[in-house]
């Protein structure tokens, strides 16, 4: 143990482990979780509009650089996943949630407003990069509020909601590029604004969701941990009880600020069988995105020759 490491006692852990499951856990649930419905919607669109960008009088992409955005979507969202991941842990959850929101707000509705490649190319790594950076904010937040008996179940439906978020993107689709409806260099421009107003119902939402007590505990702020517990238990209609009621005082050790050579020790010495199938599902989503972008790309392009 470091000499500057303070010693700490707790009760914190076990007053929200045992917390039943209440409206109040729905709603972080569903203002955090919505972020895989947002990358869901993301990649679909970026797909469905690739013969659109290239049609676009403005825009006339080749079929080179709809690959190269759909690229720096990718390099945006890992980008942002280790910088925010990173900020996440030394700034808090609740602050990073609402910036990371807030790039992807600015940047999608920016996509919208490109004028040519590099712009586009921009704009699409500034979304991912929000986006990536909602997964490191919001993964931690979700499991430290969730009760231990449904955290399986939860991680389970947040990360297969990715695929609402698809089927959203491939409806929405059909009526932003439906040339009855809309002129094409506008339709694809509409496609980009979906998400942005979906960010906006997401940021009111969050407006109710705390700073994770978990993390104020461990960040040595036990008065304010202490607070958000209280006021959660009061909203869940949990009173608070003495500690041997319903679980045991902990302590903790809060040393010097995790670095990132401890993160490294302990994913490759202590979980690397963890690690491993952690890195493999991660490049199988990554190809699943390429392969969807791919096929949307192929699909438009050969109904359009059909149209023509």
């Amino acid at each position: 143990m470091p000499d500057t490491a303070t010693i700490i006692e707790t009760d914190i852990p076990a007053r929200l482990d045992r917390l039943p499951w209440t409206r109040f856990h729905t709603l972080v649930v569903v203002a955090l979780g919505i972020t895989w419905i947002l990358d869901g919607l993301e990649v679909t669109l970026a797909g469905s509009i690739a013969g659109a960008l290239q049609e676009s009088p403005v825009l006339q992409f080749s079929a080179e650089e709809v690959g190269k955005v759909g690229t720096a979507y990718l390099i945006g969202a890992v980008t942002g996943a280790v910088l925010f991941g990173y900020l996440t842990d030394r700034f808090g959850r609740r602050k990073l949630f609402f910036v990371t929101l807030g790039l992807y707000l600015t940047a999608t509705a920016a996509t919208a407003l490109s004028w040519n490649f590099w712009s586009f190319a921009l704009f699409r790594a500034l979304t991912g990069a929000g986006i990536g950076g909602e997964y490191s904010a919001i993964n931690s937040a979700i499991q430290e509020f969730t009760p231990p008996a449904r955290r399986g179940r939860v991680d389970l439906f947040v990360n297969g909601s990715y695929w609402i978020g698809a089927a959203l993107g491939a409806l929405g689709s059909l009526v932003v590029l439906d040339r009855r409806l809309f002129p094409p260099e506008l339709g694809w421009r509409l496609a980009f604004i979906i998400g942005g107003v979906l960010a906006v119902v997401v940021i009111v939402l969050r407006r109710f969701v705390p700073e994770s007590p978990r993390w104020l505990m461990t960040h040595g702020r036990i008065a304010e941990a202490e607070q958000v517990v209280s006021e959660i238990e009061m909203r869940v209609g949990a009173g608070k009880r003495g500690p041997a009621a319903f679980g045991t005082v902990i302590r903790l050790s809060l040393s010097a600020r995790t670095t990132t050579t401890d993160m490294v020790k302990v994913l490759l010495a202590r979980y690397p069988a963890r690690t491993a199938l952690g890195l493999m599902l991660m490049a199988l989503l990554i190809a699943i995105r390429l392969i969807v972008i791919g096929v949307r790309h192929d699909d438009v392009i050969s109904s359009r020759e059909v149209e023509r």
